[in-house]
């Protein structure tokens, strides 16, 4: 396991159109090697206090600058990071440990963020309302329009950080408000990498800027009067707590999940398991839809546990920068470690661990758990590590019951061929998203995405994160 001989790259602070180093700095170690990636500045109050000023100074400016443009600066951002996609997504996996082809697919799907961002940017549409319905409306006309919110607060977690960054990034663009991003601590270089691509697209002085440290800097951002919309991808909290701080300003809050899937007697049971062992393990199980917890039928339970064992064995647990791994490491040991412990708790309480359930280093194995309790952490929590419980129902409704039970509701999926099933599940199933012959780990950035109870508030993707950073104003002639 030898280190790549790479330079530690140091990120910086974006201020208006300062690049700012900090005196005190943090290192980025790879999570599988334990080399420094690179060096992360710890932002002071004073260095928040000019960011936020930056932003408003920015605010009109931006507001200003025609969709047109924003539309070429989202382009142009997106050919910069197909430009530098390998370079990327090697940086990626060093510094979060995820498996380089999960990387490289994180960065492609990117530029699909940016480019629907500026298609969007020139869509930004309001609505004529017609008044002629009432005598107090008669010989009026009425329109709601769209203009940018302002000052947007941005906070953005490891586990996808460029991608989830660029959710951020983009809409704030196409949009046309101002933005104070806040990178997360465990994964900081490549967003640092991301903003230097948004720098050198051309984005106007302002109108994105970065500070970087830890939840106090978070705090105090959200905080701050200055800030007028507060975007945040999380946990539930994390979220509750800027919930609580936001006051009477809007906020979009994308937060945890425990992907649950319901698989039916009349389901293809080989496509099923195949897809539920993949959408467990990918990312090492750090995704907020990861599969986490599959319901299945009794009279199929045996052979679907079977045929999702056969398939989690075919993944390989590596190094992250070798093409042939699935699953690398999570994002650093501490991680691993809460897995390991949670695993172990399930199995001293009964649950069996049919594979894995050892850990090496920040690496976790694969690991299937059958015998579980609702009550289990594995089970009733996020997991956030490569871990799938396969749990054995009589009837649908039970299914269902035990998902709508979960404080959380982000995504689930279910595998039938039949109609009236299907939409039954529709009608009661409390999620965000419910995907059908399909896993509740499935996103693509031309829908609305977001969750509902504890998994969160508004929605993402370019179109609807625009909607939630824009405002409506009414407008009303009398003629």
């Amino acid at each position: 396991m030898n280190a790549p001989a790479e330079a530690p790259i140091a990120a910086r602070a974006l201020i208006g159109d300062e690049w700012r180093s900090s005196e005190k700095t943090r290192e980025i170690r790879d999570p599988y090697r334990g080399d420094v990636v690179g060096v992360m500045p710890l932002s002071t109050t004073g260095d928040l206090n000019d960011a936020l000023n930056a932003a408003v100074e920015a605010r009109d400016a931006a507001a200003a600058l025609p969709g047109y443009e924003r539309a070429a600066l989202l382009k142009k951002i997106a050919q910069l990071t197909e430009r530098d996609v390998k370079s990327l997504a090697r940086l990626m996996a060093r510094e979060t440990g995820k498996a380089i082809k999960d990387a490289e697919g994180e960065i492609r799907r990117s530029l699909e963020t940016f480019a629907l961002a500026g298609e969007e940017a020139i869509r930004i549409e309001g609505r004529h309302i017609p008044l002629d319905g009432s005598a107090m409306g008669a010989g009026k006309m009425a329109f709601l329009m769209r203009f940018p919110v302002g000052v947007v607060a941005a906070i953005t977690p490891f586990n996808a950080p460029f991608n989830l960054a660029a959710h951020k990034i983009a809409p704030a663009i196409a949009a046309g408000d101002t933005l104070v991003l806040k990178p997360p601590p465990q994964a900081p270089i490549i967003v640092h990498k991301l903003v230097e691509l948004v720098n050198e697209a051309g984005v106007p002085k302002g109108m994105i800027n970065t500070v970087y440290g830890d939840a106090d800097i978070g705090a105090a951002l959200v905080a701050d009067p200055r800030v007028e919309f507060i975007t945040f991808t999380g946990s539930s909290r994390a979220g509750e707590a800027i919930k609580a701080a936001s006051g009477l300003r809007r906020v979009a809050l994308e937060l945890g999940g425990n992907g649950a899937t319901i698989v039916c007697d009349d389901a293809d049971l080989e496509a099923a398991a195949a897809v539920c062992a993949r959408n467990s393990m990918r990312l090492a199980g750090q995704s907020c839809i990861s599969v986490q917890s599959v319901y299945v039928m009794r009279s199929v339970y045996d052979r679907f546990v079977s045929l999702v064992e056969k398939e989690v064995r075919k993944l390989k647990l590596g190094d992250p920068l070798d093409p042939e791994s699935d699953v690398g490491t999570l994002i650093d040991e501490q991680a691993a470690n809460r897995v390991e412990d949670w695993v172990k708790q399930a199995v001293a309480e009964g649950a069996k661990a049919i594979t894995g359930g050892k850990r090496h280093g920040a690496a976790f194995e694969p690991t299937v758990m059958t015998d579980v309790k609702q009550t289990m952490k594995v089970v009733c929590e996020e997991v956030f590590g490569p871990v799938i419980n396969i749990i054995p129902v009589d009837t649908l409704d039970q299914a269902i019951d035990a998902i709508n039970a979960s404080p959380y509701g982000l995504q689930s999926g279910i595998f039938t061929k039949s109609n009236e099933v299907t939409f039954k599940a529709i009608r009661r199933m409390r999620v965000g998203g419910l995907i059908i012959n399909g896993t509740s780990t499935w996103r693509t950035d031309q829908l609305a995405y977001g969750g509902v109870k504890s998994s969160g508030i508004g929605r993402e993707g370019p179109r609807y994160a625009i909607e939630e950073m824009t405002e409506q104003r009414l407008i009303v002639f009398n003629l």
